[in-house]
């Protein structure tokens, strides 16, 4: 069969079909929206209209033969793999299946503690057993790089049983690990590599990219495209290198989480940035990644703001950088990168990716350019102009992984009792506790909780941080182990 990358068999079919004047006597119920006026005028009919259920000529997401197929295959072309799957469900789901694929209940993998929850999510599922490495941390910045190669060295020998090693490529802040050296460690033990590729779905089109999951021979990665490639949210793929793992088991496994009524604007979306990104992939990031270094060039001349990047390679746990994280502290300015964060929101209309206590985050992508930067370049000069206070501060609470004293699954299913916050020291946590974004876990199920974890959350909560997943909205309560 031609993979021809210019070509989007799903979209083609989608447009076909939305235009063949058919009358739907089948679901969705608003039949091309004519039934929801109110949905018809916000969304426009032509949106509408391909908002459709699967069917023969639309091939279908749980059994793939026809258009899908074959837009799936070219995704795995334009990746240089072996397979990929469509997710509707984003990468969370993704990760879910691609641990689930691996490890039954009481299996070992290893994996850093900077998880996001849905990897959490993926060890309840699946019951396997974590075997948790702590990332190597920059006290400066107040953040978690990634895992050092000898930190994975130590856990997969002193684990030769674990069934795979999961690795994220990059962190939320743009930091990757030696993916191709930890892949051929993990192989050469015959462990399987898993790779959290949410942020890193555009590594494969540029060479001044970090090195992709799929370029270092990790056996499956789950990518956001809708992140960074330009898919519509929610939109996101398994890619498999099948060597060591058969895809129709990867198959067998979405079906059992994944919906079988697969919406097929995400899917066509899929199809469409999958286009773009294989047909133009590097002039777009030529682009972008001009924005990025004119942006870090302007922003590192205002007072009391840094823009770090590639300057923290070869520092512990850090191998490589993705400049498209535009990562700031702004700690010397004497406020949070919580504050920053609903000043640039409120104040300038500028809306980036998170906050935490020093630092913020923006991503630059497909749809930036200097003119979107330099707004964001010219209220960060007034906020260091106008709102820095006397006494600059780093907040560097750096949490040590926690103990785990029963699995996540046992925990999950596990009687549990509620307890005000602040009596939970020592005790074992029965949920899950996190600030979103990035939505990693501050304590997860069967972990014990530490005076370390009660102060942290604390002082979450004192900076109006979101925090979710918590039983008690307020956090003054928590659920625990016991009857």
């Amino acid at each position: 069969m031609s993979l021809n990358q210019f070509s989007t068999p799903l979209i083609d079919a989608l447009k076909k079909y939305s235009n063949s004047s058919i009358t739907p006597f089948d679901v969705p119920g608003h039949k091309f929206g004519k039934g929801t006026k109110e949905l018809r005028d916000l969304f426009g009919s032509n949106l509408m209209k391909m908002d459709v259920n699967s069917m023969k000529c639309l091939d279908n997401l749980s059994n793939p033969t026809s258009v899908i197929k074959k837009s799936q295959e070219l995704l795995a072309n334009a990746y240089g793999c072996d397979h990929s799957f469509f997710l509707v469900n984003g990468t969370s789901s993704g990760i879910q299946g691609m641990i689930m694929s691996v490890c039954g209940p009481y299996d070992k993998i290893i994996m850093p503690r900077n998880v996001h929850k849905s990897a959490v999510s993926g060890l309840v599922l699946s019951g396997a057993i974590p075997v948790y490495i702590q990332p190597e941390t920059n006290e400066d910045l107040g953040i978690a790089m990634g895992m050092s190669y000898e930190s994975v060295k130590k856990a997969i020998l002193s684990n030769l049983d674990a069934k795979a090693v999961f690795i994220i490529n990059p962190t939320y802040y743009g930091v990757t690990c030696d993916l191709k050296r930890i892949v051929d460690l993990a192989h050469e033990h015959n462990m399987l590599v898993l790779v959290d590729e949410a942020h890193g779905a555009h590594f494969h089109f540029h060479d001044d990219l970090p090195i992709s999951a799929m370029a270092a021979g990790a056996d499956m990665s789950a990518i956001s495209l809708h992140k960074t490639g330009g898919s519509l949210t929610q939109s996101s793929a398994i890619l498999l290198n099948e060597k060591n793992i058969s895809p129709m088991k990867i198959r067998n496994i979405l079906n059992v989480t994944q919906t079988t009524s697969a919406s097929y604007l995400l899917m066509s979306s899929l199809d469409g940035s999958r286009k773009i990104l294989a047909t133009r992939g590097e002039e777009i990031f030529s682009h972008i990644l001009s924005v990025c270094r004119y942006a870090r060039e302007k922003i590192n001349k205002i007072p009391h703001l840094y823009a770090f990047s590639k300057e923290l390679i070869n520092n512990r746990g850090v191998y490589d950088f993705d400049e498209t994280k535009l990562s700031i502290k702004v700690s010397d300015l004497g406020l949070t990168g919580f504050e920053v964060y609903e000043l640039l929101r409120d104040k300038y209309k500028i809306q980036v990716e998170l906050g935490d206590i020093n630092n913020i985050l923006a991503i630059i992508s497909l749809g930036d350019d200097k003119n979107s930067v330099d707004k964001l370049i010219n209220s960060l000069s007034h906020i260091s102009k106008n709102y820095k206070r006397a006494k600059s501060f780093n907040y560097n609470i750096l949490l040590e992984n926690p103990d785990i004293i029963v699995s996540p699954r046992d925990a999950f299913y596990s009687r549990t009792k509620i307890i005000p916050l602040k009596d939970s020291i020592g005790e074992v946590s029965g949920e899950s506790i996190m600030a979103y974004p990035p939505g990693i876990p501050i304590i997860s199920p069967g972990e014990r909780i530490s005076k370390e974890i009660v102060d942290y959350i604390e002082e979450l909560k004192n900076q109006h941080v979101l925090i979710t997943d918590s039983h008690d909205p307020e956090i003054n309560n928590i659920k625990i182990l016991g009857a």
